[in-house]
C-alpha cells in the first residue's frame, strides 16, 4: 500500500516537473484557441524545441558543424528553377559529398539553405510544417509573400544562434498563384541573417560560391527562359561556382553525384530525377572539356 502510494506520488511529481497535468488532461496551450502559426504554438508549448531557443555554450561555434554552400534560383517562363550543389564542409574538410540542400516547401514553392547544415535542415522541416499547419487551420494557402514573411520571422528567431556562428540563410522561390500572368508567376526571395526579406528579380544565389554563380548567371540569363534552358543554366552556374570555390561541389561523374534541381510551375513543385539531372550535368561537363571557360 505504501509502495503504491509512493509510486503514484512519484509519477505525479514527474508529470508536474514535465509540465503535464497528472489528471491526463491536455495543458491549456493545446485547448485554447490560438494562432495559425505552428512556430508560435511551439514557442508556447515547447520553446526548447525551436532551433534558436536552445542554450549554447559561450563562444563561437561555427566550426563544430558541417556547412552547406551554394544555391541558385532563376525565374523561368511559367515558374522558377532552384538548384544546389551537394557538398558540405567543415573548415577545409569535406564533411559530406551528397547532402541535399533544396526542398519543396509546399506544393508550389521551393526553399534552399546555406550555412549550418543541421540547423538549416531543421529550419526547413519546421517551415514545411508551418505552411501545412496554416493551410489546415485557415482552410486556404498563404500567399507567396506571406510564406516569405513567415520564413523571415523564423530566421529572426535563430539570430542568437547565428551570432554564435550557427547561421542559416535560405533562398525561397515559388509559383505565385495570384499572379495576373502565369508566364511571369515565378518569384524569388532572399534573406539576411537577421530575418530581412528581399524580392529578387531574374535570378539570385546564396552561399560561399554565390559570387561566382551570380557572375555566370549575369552573363547568360535573359527574361523568358524556358524551364529546360533555366535548368541547364542553373547547373552551369553551379559548375562555375565549384570551379572557383572549394566549398562548392561540382558534378561527380565517378560517384554519380549531381546537383539537386527542382522546379515550381503551375503543375506544382517537382524534383528532377537523378537521370534527368545527370544528363544535364554530363552535357555541361562535355561542353567544358571543349571550352573550359564556358
Amino acid at each position: 500500500m505504501v509502495a503504491d502510494q509512493w509510486r503514484t506520488s512519484a509519477i505525479e511529481g514527474n508529470y508536474v516537473a514535465a509540465g503535464i497535468d497528472p489528471s491526463g488532461r491536455f495543458p491549456a496551450v493545446f485547448t485554447t484557441a490560438g494562432t495559425s502559426s505552428f512556430t508560435e504554438f511551439l514557442g508556447a508549448a515547447a520553446p526548447h524545441l525551436l532551433p534558436g531557443r536552445r542554450p549554447l555554450p559561450p563562444g563561437v561555434s561555427a566550426d563544430v558543424a558541417p556547412h552547406a554552400t551554394t544555391i541558385v534560383a532563376l525565374e523561368a517562363a511559367g515558374g522558377v528553377v532552384m538548384a544546389g550543389d551537394r557538398r558540405a564542409t567543415m573548415g577545409n574538410i569535406i564533411a559530406n559529398r551528397d547532402i541535399e540542400k533544396v526542398f519543396a516547401a509546399d506544393a508550389f514553392s521551393l526553399v534552399g539553405i546555406a550555412g549550418t547544415a543541421g540547423v538549416g535542415i531543421e529550419l526547413i522541416r519546421l517551415f514545411q510544417v508551418e505552411l501545412e499547419h496554416y493551410e489546415k487551420i485557415e482552410g486556404t494557402v498563404l500567399s507567396l509573400d506571406g510564406k516569405a514573411n513567415r520564413l523571415a520571422s523564423m530566421i529572426r528567431g535563430n539570430l542568437p544562434a547565428a551570432l554564435q556562428g550557427l547561421a542559416v540563410v535560405p533562398l525561397f522561390a515559388g509559383f505565385d498563384l495570384h499572379a495576373a500572368d502565369p508566364a511571369t508567376a515565378g518569384r524569388i526571395f532572399s534573406f539576411d541573417v537577421a530575418g530581412g526579406v528581399y524580392a529578387e528579380h531574374g535570378f539570385d544565389a546564396i552561399g560561399s560560391g554565390s559570387l561566382f554563380a551570380k557572375s555566370a548567371l549575369k552573363k547568360r540569363f535573359r527574361p523568358g527562359l524556358g524551364v529546360d534552358e533555366a535548368v541547364r543554366l542553373a547547373v552551369e552556374a553551379l559548375y562555375d561556382a565549384a570551379d572557383d570555390d572549394t566549398a562548392t561541389g561540382g558534378p561527380d561523374l565517378t560517384r554519380s553525384i549531381y546537383p539537386v534541381v527542382m522546379t515550381a510551375t503551375a503543375d506544382g513543385a517537382r524534383r528532377l530525377t537523378d537521370a534527368e539531372t545527370g544528363a544535364v550535368a554530363e552535357a555541361v561537363v562535355r561542353g567544358r572539356m571543349d571550352n573550359p571557360g564556358g
